[in-house]
């Protein structure tokens, strides 16, 4: 069996590669970092979009490329490797995925194509304070042939940058997906303060008033929308968290290739090869866990215990790969200006997003309990 990409999704990375290498030179990203606002490089973000990679997964009829999860995995591979101030996860995944998979047609034309060309930014608020996102606590009531939302979410993605935000509620007939306006009268958003400097806010509604056609899906597929989009989360933290590694280990080798101690490099020391010796094979596991549920996905198998093996591992590998690198680096690794830091920070984010190891290896628990029953 050949397990290599295609010509076509190679040339797909390829492209991402260049890109995203080519926009996130160290000092554009101290620049972003330094500044006031989120995290985002706006003309990074259209370049994306003129290449087609934001609507790679987008069908065709919307002006999108009309592939499938394993192109969206690879190129959110890229970004975790650059860490690309850009909302693409965000964008592709937490929204135009679901529009695309769930969307009435009304929806899908008028939020496809815009977002296939970079001019729409997407996320998800799916996380509250307390309790498991499959039951939201934020309530949604009907009113006037609408609704109307009032409660929490926490950590929601890019919000300040979106135009839309996906938002869980729960309604008298379980939880629903509806697509609310940022800006809308009732949003409150509250920008977090985070340490790899990913782009959060705390959301809070206060009587938003949507019309019947936010809706996404049915009012009895709230909670099937809202695993359907966790699992494809999680799978693509995963597919990012192996770019932080890759980047990481990279970067490590050359650098103890060519910093020396008592005038020998200190690649030629048994405990760094060693230490680089375990972090390449952490990394092999992290690649081959995230690329299996990528592949999982996108040919439409059931992927749910093979996700939370992967996330378990991205988060527990991931720690280690980037820790290693920066105690290898010595004290440059600490250095917040200097990049390997970054991959830490981002690999520890990265780690908690929509649960670490403890909580996946608790679910993964549940799914064997539930089959053994």
């Amino acid at each position: 069996m050949n397990f290599s990409y295609t010509e076509e999704q190679q040339s797909i990375f390829d492209l991402a590669s260049q890109i995203l290498i080519k926009g996130t030179p160290q000092e554009r990203l101290l620049e972003l970092e330094r500044a006031e606002g989120p995290r985002f490089d706006p003309e990074l973000w259209a370049k994306l979009g003129q290449s087609g990679l934001i609507g790679v997964a987008v069908p065709t009829e919307y002006d999108g490329g009309g592939l499938s999860f394993l192109e969206v995995a690879g190129v959110i591979e890229h970004i975790g490797r650059t860490s690309a101030p850009v909302p693409y996860f965000e964008t592709v995944v937490l929204g135009g995925l679901a529009i695309a998979e769930f969307g009435s047609e009304a929806q899908k034309k008028a939020i496809l194509p815009e977002l296939a060309a970079g001019n729409r930014i997407m996320t998800a608020a799916l996380i509250e304070p307390e309790g498991e996102i499959e039951y939201p606590g934020v309530q949604a009531t009907a009113s006037d042939g609408g609704w109307k939302l009032d409660g929490v979410k926490s950590y929601v993605p890019g919000a300040e940058i979106a135009d839309v935000i996906l938002v869980s509620a729960m309604t008298d007939r379980g939880p629903a997906v509806f697509l609310v306006d940022p800006k809308a009268a009732g949003v409150r958003l509250e920008a977090l303060a985070t340490t790899s400097y990913m782009p959060e806010s705390r959301m809070t509604l206060n009587g938003v008033t949507l019309d019947a056609d936010s809706l996404l899906g049915t009012l009895t597929s709230g909670r099937e929308i809202i695993e359907w989009i966790d699992l494809r989360a999680n799978a693509a933290l995963c597919n990012m968290a192996l770019g932080c590694c890759e980047a990481a280990l990279e970067m490590t080798a050359e650098y103890s290739k060519t910093r020396k101690q008592f005038d020998q490099p200190i690649a030629m020391f048994q405990s760094v090869a060693h230490r680089q010796a375990d972090a390449y094979i952490d990394t092999q596991a992290v690649r081959l866990t995230a690329l299996e549920v990528a592949w999982m996905i996108s040919v439409g198998r059931d992927a749910r215990e093979e996700v939370a093996i992967a996330k378990h591992f991205a988060a527990e590998a991931g720690y280690r790969v980037t820790f290693s690198a920066q105690h290898i680096h010595g004290g440059v690794g600490v250095d917040r200006e200097y990049p390997v830091h970054r991959y830490y920070i981002y690999a520890r984010h990265i780690e908690l997003m929509l649960g670490g190891s403890t909580h996946h290896m608790r679910r993964l628990g549940e799914m064997l309990a539930d089959t053994a029953a």
